[in-house]
C-alpha cells in the first residue's frame, strides 16, 4: 500500500503541474490534485509505517490501512468537484474527515498501549491530524456561515499545509534524516517535546489571523520560526558535510526544511498583500513537498518494497534513487522561489527536477524487473 501510496503522490504532483499549466481550469483543481489526493493519503500512510516504531508497538491492523485509501477516495472527488463544479466537495470532506477520525483514534491507542512512553513524535502527528480535522470541518462550516466563506477557505488552506502537512513533516524530518545519515541527533527527542507548543500555536495563529485578523499570522510566523531555526542549526552542526553533497536523501530533506523556511515567508508576503495566494500556495508545494516527498521516498521506498534487514539490494535502489538529490533540492527551491515572485519559468526548473527523478525511478523498476525482485 505505501509503495502505491508513494507512487500516487508522485503522479498527482505530475498531474497538478500539467493542469496548473495547460488547463483553464480554477487553481483549486490541481492544489487538490497535489494535496488532497497526492499528500494526504501519502502522510496517512507514512505514519501507518512510523506510529509502530515510535510506540513500539506491532504492526497496524488490516482496517487501519483502509483509511489512507478512503483519504485517496475523498481527495479524487474533491479534485473531481473543482474540475467539474459541483458541492461534492462537502461530502469530499466528510469522507475524509471520519478517515481522519478513525486515525486519531487509532494513533491514541497506540499512544496508551506504547510500551514504555511513546516518542515525542506521536504527539507531533495527533497534533497533525487534528489541525487537518479543523481543516476539513471549515469546509462543513463554509455551508452554514456562506458570508465568511473567504476567510473559512484561508483557515483551512493554513491548517492543513503549515498544521497537517508543517507539523508531520517537520517532525518527521527529524527521525528520517538522521536516520538517513546515519548518525542519531542526540538533541531530537528534547526540541520535538520543547517545540510543539511552539509550532502547533504559530500554526493556529498562521491560520485564525490570516482568515480574520492579520497581526496575529505574524506572531505565529515567529512562533514557527524557533523550531525551524533549532532543527536546521542543529542539521548544520551535526551533518553539513553530508547536507551538502550532491547526492542523496540527506540534502533533498534538507531542502525541503530551506523550503518550508521560505513557505512561512510566502505565508506573510501573502498576508501583507504582496504574493498572490495561488503563488504563494504552488511555492508552497514546489519548495518544500517536491524534495520533502522524493527525498523521501528515495530513502523510504526500498524498504516499502522489502522490508526487514537492510542488504545490499535496499543499497543498490537507494543509490539509484538520491543519485543527484542534492541537485533536484536546489531545483526544487529555486523554483519555488522564482514562481513566487510570479513568473512561471519556475515551474519548468521544478518539473525538470520532477521529472529527472521520475525517470530514476522508472529506471529503479527495469532493474527489479529485470532481476525479478
Amino acid at each position: 500500500m505505501l509503495v502505491t501510496l508513494a507512487l500516487t503522490a508522485l503522479a498527482s504532483f505530475a498531474g497538478a503541474v500539467i493542469l496548473a499549466w495547460f488547463q483553464p481550469l480554477p487553481p483549486a483543481a490541481h492544489l487538490h490534485l497535489a494535496l488532497a489526493a497526492g499528500v494526504m493519503p501519502l502522510i496517512l500512510g507514512a505514519m501507518s509505517h512510523f506510529v509502530p516504531v515510535l510506540t513500539r508497538s506491532g504492526a497496524p491492523a488490516a482496517g487501519v490501512h483502509t483509511i489512507p485509501l478512503l483519504a485517496l477516495a475523498a481527495g479524487a472527488l474533491a479534485v473531481f468537484s473543482f474540475i467539474a463544479p459541483s458541492q461534492a466537495y462537502y461530502f469530499a470532506a466528510l469522507l475524509a474527515l471520519a478517515a481522519a477520525a478513525a486515525f486519531a483514534g487509532w494513533i491514541a491507542s497506540r499512544g496508551r498501549s506504547a510500551l514504555g512512553k511513546p516518542h515525542p513524535c506521536l504527539y507531533w502527528y495527533l497534533a497533525a491530524i487534528a489541525c487537518l480535522m479543523l481543516a476539513l470541518a471549515a469546509v462543513a462550516a463554509m455551508a452554514i456561515w456562506p458570508e465568511q466563506r473567504l476567510a473559512l477557505k484561508r483557515l483551512h488552506l493554513h491548517l492543513n499545509t503549515l498544521g497537517f502537512i508543517g507539523l508531520t513533516a517537520i517532525a518527521t524530518l527529524q527521525v528520517l534524516l538522521p536516520t538517513a545519515v546515519g548518525r542519531l541527533d542526540p538533541q531530537a527527542a528534547t526540541r520535538l517535546r520543547q517545540d510543539l507548543k511552539w509550532a502547533l500555536g504559530g500554526t493556529l495563529l498562521i491560520a485564525v489571523g490570516t482568515a480574520w485578523f492579520a497581526p496575529l499570522a505574524w506572531l505565529g510566523t515567529l512562533l514557527w520560526v524557533l523550531p525551524v531555526l533549532r532543527m536546521g542549526m542543529a542539521w548544520l552542526t551535526l551533518y553539513r558535510a553530508e547536507i551538502l553533497h550532491a547526492h542523496g536523501a540527506v540534502p533533498s530533506l534538507a531542502a525541503a526544511l530551506t523550503g518550508f523556511a521560505a513557505a512561512l515567508l510566502f505565508g506573510i508576503l501573502h498576508s501583507a498583500g504582496v504574493l498572490l495566494p495561488s503563488d504563494s500556495a504552488h511555492a508552497f508545494i514546489l519548495a518544500f513537498l517536491f524534495p520533502l516527498v522524493t527525498g523521501a521516498v528515495s530513502q523510504l521506498l526500498p524498504v516499502w518494497l522489502k522490508p526487514g534487514p537492510q542488504t545490499a539490494w535496499h543499497s543498490q535502489i537507494r543509490q539509484r534513487l538520491q543519485w543527484g538529490g542534492g541537485i533536484r533540492g536546489l531545483m526544487f527551491i529555486g523554483g519555488g522561489l522564482i514562481l513566487a515572485c510570479g513568473w512561471r519559468a519556475g515551474m519548468i526548473l521544478a518539473v525538470a527536477a520532477l521529472a529527472l527523478f521520475l525517470l530514476q525511478l522508472i529506471g529503479a523498476a527495469k532493474t527489479l524487473l529485470s532481476r525479478g525482485d
